[in-house]
């Protein structure tokens, strides 16, 4: 009896989140700013952006411009679909009142923001390996030295955007506005982490301070591994700043998450 109730109780926390992950797949599908965000916008991005990463890489001959290109474009691609298209989610399920009316519930504040955030995640995964195969076959983009730690980037980058779009939405007033309050992570994580200027070909100061932002060490994690530039051992330091941006961001975003609209 008590082994049928413990299993109860540990799949009672997936069945919670998944049920919210499929209510909010029905929203996602019926938005069409989020879906030309999610759909539209990383190929046009792509397009916009190859040629001046491919001009970056006559700076690091090391590196083949495919992956710069690749590896470029799979973290910046989960900002779009999860960090900007999540904030606008937790905003306009705050002004429906729909997160106070859930909080009443049985699911715990960590899964209402996390269930919430299933599907962006997923469709992230999803663009991402449409990304890579559509690569492979166009610009003979070259296997990943390390798939491991390719994998690992992409998921840690993942992770770090749900609670920093859980923050950004506690400065976000109205959906119209999330394009606003968003704009200063896009720009600084497009143009610091490495995903559009190599850290590499920056000024060694310039280069220091970038390394510490939230979305870098996904970035340098997915191009070390792609092309097998550095070892296990120097990728720690970047697993270590990834987990301690992750779990600083999400415990402020669970301390400061507002959920419902102000007075």
């Amino acid at each position: 009896m008590s082994t049928v109730t413990a299993t109860a109780a540990r799949s009672t926390t997936a069945s919670r989140m998944l049920a919210l992950g499929r209510a909010e797949t029905t929203l996602l599908l019926r938005n069409r700013t989020a879906l030309f965000t999610a759909l539209v916008l990383p190929p046009l991005m792509a397009v916009a952006l190859s040629e001046p990463i491919k001009q970056q890489s006559q700076d690091l001959p090391g590196l083949p411009a495919s992956a710069l290109v690749v590896t470029g474009l799979l973290g910046m691609l989960p900002l779009f679909v999860v960090y900007y298209n999540l904030t606008s989610a937790y905003v306009a399920r705050r002004g429906e009142l729909v997160l106070k009316r859930m909080r009443t519930g049985e699911a715990r504040d960590a899964e209402l923001l996390g269930g919430m955030a299933l599907p962006s995640v997923l469709l992230s995964l999803v663009l991402g390996a449409v990304l890579c195969v559509a690569a492979a076959f166009l610009m003979d983009l070259p296997a990943p030295s390390d798939p491991a730690r390719v994998v690992l980037g992409m998921l840690l980058g993942l992770v770090v955007l749900v609670p920093l779009a859980a923050l950004s939405s506690v400065i976000t007033r109205t959906v119209e506005s999330a394009g606003l309050t968003t704009l200063p992570l896009l720009l600084i994580s497009q143009f610091g982490s490495g995903m559009i200027f190599p850290l590499d070909a920056m000024p060694d100061q310039l280069a220091a301070f970038c390394r510490l932002l939230p979305t870098t060490p996904a970035v340098q994690l997915l191009r070390d591994g792609w092309t097998g530039a550095t070892g296990w051992g120097e990728a720690l330091p970047q697993l270590g700043l990834a987990v301690a941006w992750t779990l600083v961001a999400g415990w402020a975003a669970l301390r400061w998450f507002r959920w419902e609209p102000r007075r």
